[in-house]
């Protein structure tokens, strides 16, 4: 029989059981809509107490001074993340299977649901499944849902990390959505933020102060991760995800920030640890992680026995310093050699070091281990003007970018309306009031003070309304010639990826890729897989150039000729 988890309120046969951490008072109300009760201290900080309490039904906890408090596990929310919690269950009938569908097969579309339909809702997305499907894409991988302060933003900011936002639509609106991708041989990620919590209703200071460290994250205070009741409530997240939701995987956001040396094993490995023994079935965890080591990712022959895949920064920081010029910020360690370690990212994984000089070489990894890009929300929407790539680069690079990144054995993500090369900004964007609201509008202007190219009032405002509108992709352009024609373009090539790459991949061996010697902005590697040998051969430059010979029988020709101009083309050996 399957635990109840630590926290929360769990409806069992006997009654709802809720339960709460708070070390740091002496007592603790359940509040409900017709009662409030003492709850029981069972040691150790916690606080429990069974109740009839059915699905539907509205509670807070109630703190000795007379505050009361959601629920900080709360599955459901009446209104905002300051109201009332709701009793929920997870008795969806579901309708379709899980897609049969190995990891290194995998192409994914990054999405928010809020900017990715007129409506942005999650109802509204399963009517651009059958889109997605024909695209080629096997993967939709959801930007963070949980409830945040405001009723719109990206989600990095949540503070009920177990209830899905309602500005998106219900708990049961986010399974049906899973369930039809399910249904349409999609597998379903969902981005979770394990790092922080955001800057508006968080009230575990207020009774769980050593849910905390005094060290500081970029977005807050960092988390303790050492303490039982802590690493509990993430693991019990991660489970209540894929269990209750039906999900393929998660993607943990910036792991750089999940610091727990003193533990073991570290939170990062239980987590994965305790996911792989109780759910037995494939999980794809994937991680964004800054220092580019590779203990998470390890294998254990085929198996996987913590980390799935990491998206590899070293891959687009390269690439966009090759196709834009641009060398400010994090690009500037890309800026001597961009050809040079793209090259390296591309046969070895890792292109450097990582953050810090730490790190560890990658080239023993099967090429699914990296997951590569052109741009990503961040990489767009960390931007002042939030420009996507296609407006930077020039469009012949382009084209042989992006058949650089599909045709690779690597698992590559695009991000939602690159398929017809939209045109509108993805903008910060958040919807808080009052003098946070006031603080988030200067801090982003602030944090582009010094910029030549334009003025920091001119730095579209994150809290007004429109920086959220402008954010979302246009579907109407899909219909438009040029938008037809980048669509096509994309199916042909993941086409081409499915029928005649992805059945190379199996049985690779480690140490695979292997770059050639190549002019500048050029690329010459050769993969060395299971099932063959693949060959890329590409001229990123305006002028003709001398590429290495690749052996056997050519599949893709971006361009005039191999090695001409902006140039991509693949041969299997």
């Amino acid at each position: 029989m399957t635990a109840l988890p630590s926290w929360g309120a769990i409806v069992t046969e006997s009654g709802t059981r809720f339960r709460l951490w708070a070390p740091d008072l002496a007592s603790l109300r359940l509040c409900l809509p017709d009662s409030e009760d003492a709850m029981q201290a069972t040691g150790d900080g916690w606080f429990s107490l069974t109740r009839q309490a059915p699905a539907g039904t509205a509670y807070a906890f109630g703190l000795p001074d007379g505050t009361r408090v959601p629920d900080p596990a709360s599955r459901w929310q009446a209104d905002n993340v300051h109201g009332k919690s709701i009793v929920t269950t997870p008795d969806y009938r579901w309708r379709h299977n899980r897609p049969d569908l190995p990891w290194h097969a995998a192409v994914i579309y990054e999405c928010h649901i809020g900017t990715f339909t007129p409506q942005g809702t999650y109802r509204a997305a399963m009517a651009k499944l059958p889109h997605l499907a024909d695209l080629g894409v096997t993967v939709l991988e959801l930007m963070p849902v949980a409830h945040f302060g405001g009723d719109r933003g990206w989600g990095y900011d949540g503070v009920l990390p177990y209830a899905p936002h309602p500005a998106y639509g219900t708990p049961d609106d986010l399974r049906a959505l899973i369930d039809a991708a399910h249904g349409h041989g999609l597998m379903v990620l969902l981005d979770v933020v394990y790092n922080h919590f955001g800057p508006e209703g968080n009230y575990l200071h207020q009774y769980a102060s050593g849910f905390f460290e005094d060290r500081q994250t970029p977005w807050g205070p960092g988390i303790a991760y050492a303490a039982p009741p802590v690493r509990r409530f993430f693991i019990d997240n991660a489970l209540y995800w894929l269990r209750d939701f039906n999900l393929d995987g998660l993607r943990l956001d910036a792991i750089d920030h999940i610091r727990d040396p003193d533990s073991d094993p570290e939170f990062l490995i239980a987590l994965a640890q305790e996911i792989r023994a109780k759910i037995a079935r494939p999980v794809h965890l994937t991680t964004e992680d800054n220092r580019n080591v590779t203990h998470l990712h390890a294998r254990k022959g085929d198996a996987v026995p913590l980390m799935t895949a990491e998206w590899n920064d070293d891959w687009h920081n390269a690439a966009h310093v090759l196709l834009t010029g641009e060398t400010a910020g994090y690009y500037s360690g890309f800026a001597a050699d961009p050809t040079g370690l793209l090259a390296r990212a591309m046969a070895k994984g890792y292109a450097t070091t990582g953050a810090g000089g730490k790190g560890a070489p990658s080239g023993h990894f099967p090429p699914d281990v990296m997951i590569n890009f052109m741009q990503n929300h961040d990489q767009i929407g960390n931007r002042a003007m939030g420009e996507r790539l296609n407006v930077l680069a020039p469009e012949p690079a382009l084209r042989a970018m992006q058949a650089v990144l599909l045709l690779s054995p690597h698992v590559p993500m695009i991000f939602m309306g690159d398929e017809w090369e939209e045109m509108n900004p993805f903008l910060f964007f958040a919807g808080f009031t009052g003098d946070l609201a006031r603080a988030v509008t200067e801090g982003r202007r602030r944090e582009f003070a010094d910029f030549d190219s334009f003025a920091a009032q001119d730095v579209p405002d994150p809290i007004d309304l429109q920086s959220y509108h402008r954010s979302r992709i246009d579907w109407t352009k899909l219909d438009s010639h040029a938008g037809r024609t980048a669509f096509a373009r994309y199916r042909d090539l993941l086409r081409l990826r499915r029928d005649r790459i992805v059945p190379l991949i199996p049985g690779t061996g480690p140490h695979s890729g292997q770059r050639l010697d190549a002019p500048d902005r050029c690329l010459a590697v050769d993969w060395r897989l299971g099932g063959g040998i693949l060959s890329v051969r590409a001229n990123l430059s305006p002028a003709a150039a001398d590429l290495p010979a690749a052996a056997g029988e050519p599949i893709h020709l971006t361009g005039d000729t191999p090695g001409a101009p902006h140039s991509a083309a693949f041969w299997i050996a």
